[in-house]
């Protein structure tokens, strides 16, 4: 059941204001309110991509300092409770939440959010709110989103999940996606991958919901852990040797000097830890030859291949999307990694390959706490359309690959549809060893019984990738 099939009743208020004819006031000069509303436009009009948007708008706008951090937080932390968000704005209103204009709704959730979510005094949350939408919709609009979010202001937090929330004893599921702004088949997800429906699943959403690390890799044979920490004034990171973890607040990275060296990167540790784990499989024979058959947008095929240039191996990195095989070769610029645009299941590259490594396109289900909106854009129908290509990456991987040869299956996805089903699926039919992954995970705690390793940001501080690593007979 979504939250918008959870509906109580709704009292009769919040109703806009007849249409005035007259000049709009001036502009209000709020840049950091501006920016996270532009963002929460972009998202709902082109399906844009908050973490992608919001970067260039600060750089273009020149927002920074205490601004462009409170653009991100508002930006970030309103799409990523925008379910709940939706709830109480629903609860408000005299009309469905669909009847309501999309522009007039994310200047709503903008305005909900700071009121629930942050410490903004009432005044300055709704003054602010109004301002914008009525520079953007008209005056018209003013003083029903005035009404609506004083309304939403006569409580905090969780007086209203205390309301709108489901029964924690008769639904624990939906009461725990309830209070941490999660979609119900998104934490039941969790909890079948868990195992579990009481305190574990609590913690695994609670972290999921909370604003990540930055994640740095050092790339090995330039730069160390140690030495890239004492750069950036970041702390060495607990389980990738070349990681390095900065606050939550540390903004855009891009101009900074080790990435522009390329001396690093941003990247997850758990994705540093599966390409690693995808170099160091136990191999008898050749070494040479390592392929990243879904390669977009390139962060495990650099590390593989500043790996590779270590040991004398070259890696092909194969990418669908010709913009994204554009980022691949800016990421591998000077090393030996050679960039194709094809469909890693018809690649049409020579078989034969050491290791191979498929980081297939999944759900993402992962990776929400990075993407702010995907957890309201994901819908169930999607994973068994992904769990088909996934089948089919696999199956072509294997084709490509020599015998006694590795292949590494990587997703950033707990669903077990998605990780344990399609692996155990595939290996049985193609008759595939299935080896001990978590003996790659040198150091890492809690990796369960095997033999796949899925990570979580509660147990790990990672997003929640899923490794899995096959070998040929």
């Amino acid at each position: 059941m979504s939250y918008q099939d959870r509906r109580p009743g709704r009292p009769s208020r919040g109703k806009p204001a007849p249409r005035k004819d007259g000049p709009r006031r001036p502009p209000v000069e709020d840049p950091a309110r501006r920016a996270a509303l532009d963002v929460l436009y972009a998202v709902r009009e082109r399906d844009a991509y908050a973490n992608l948007v919001l970067p260039d708008l600060l750089r273009e706008r020149r927002i920074s300092g205490r601004d462009a951090a409170l653009a991100t937080e508002l930006a970030y932390g309103t799409s990523r409770a925008q379910g709940l968000l939706d709830d109480v704005i629903a609860a408000c209103l005299d009309r469905p939440l669909s009847k309501v204009d999309g522009k007039v709704l994310d200047g709503l959730r903008l305005g909900a959010y700071q009121l629930l979510r942050t410490r903004i005094p009432t005044h300055a949350a709704v003054g602010s709110t109004v301002d914008l939408v009525r520079e953007d919709v008209g005056s018209h609009i003013a003083g029903f989103v005035n009404a609506v979010l004083r309304t939403v202001s006569e409580k905090d937090e969780a007086a209203w999940v205390e309301q709108l929330a489901p029964d924690a004893e008769k639904d624990p599921i939906g009461s725990f996606a309830f209070h941490t702004a999660h979609p119900r088949w998104v934490a039941r997800s969790f909890a079948e991958a868990l195992g579990d429906k009481g305190a574990e699943l609590k913690a695994a959403l609670e972290a999921d919901d909370a604003r990540p690390e930055v994640h740095l890799v050092a790339r090995p044979g330039e730069i160390s852990a140690d030495e890239l920490a004492a750069i950036t004034g970041g702390e060495v990171a607990p389980y990738s040797p070349y990681g390095v973890h900065l606050p939550s607040g540390s903004g855009d990275l891009a101009d900074s000097e080790p990435i522009r060296e390329k001396l690093a990167a941003v990247q997850d540790e758990g994705s540093q830890l599966c390409a690693i784990a995808a170099t160091k499989a136990p191999l008898e024979g050749s070494d040479e030859r390592w392929l990243d058959l879904c390669a977009g947008p390139g962060g495990k095929a650099a590390l593989m291949g500043a790996l590779a240039a270590l040991q004398g191996a070259r890696v092909d990195a194969v990418e669908i999307a010709p913009h994204r095989a554009r980022l691949i070769e800016h990421a591998v610029k000077d090393l030996p990694v050679t960039v194709h645009v094809a469909d890693g299941r018809e690649s049409g590259l020579e078989p034969g390959y050491d290791r191979i490594l498929v980081d297939a396109p999944c759900s993402g289900l992962g990776a929400l706490r990075r993407r702010p909106e995907a957890r309201w854009r994901r819908q169930p129908s999607d994973v068994s359309e992904l769990t088909k290509l996934q089948a089919e990456l696999i199956t072509a991987a294997i084709g490509l690959l020599r015998p006694g040869g590795v292949l590494t299956y990587v997703v950033c996805s707990p669903h077990l549809a998605e990780t344990e089903g399609v692996v155990g699926e595939t290996a049985r039919r193609n008759k595939l060893e299935v080896l001990d992954a978590r003996e790659l995970f040198p150091g890492v705690p809690r990796l369960g019984d095997g033999p796949y390793v899925q990570l979580w940001p509660h147990r790990h501080g990672t997003d929640a990738m899923f490794c899995a690593v096959l070998r040929k007979p």
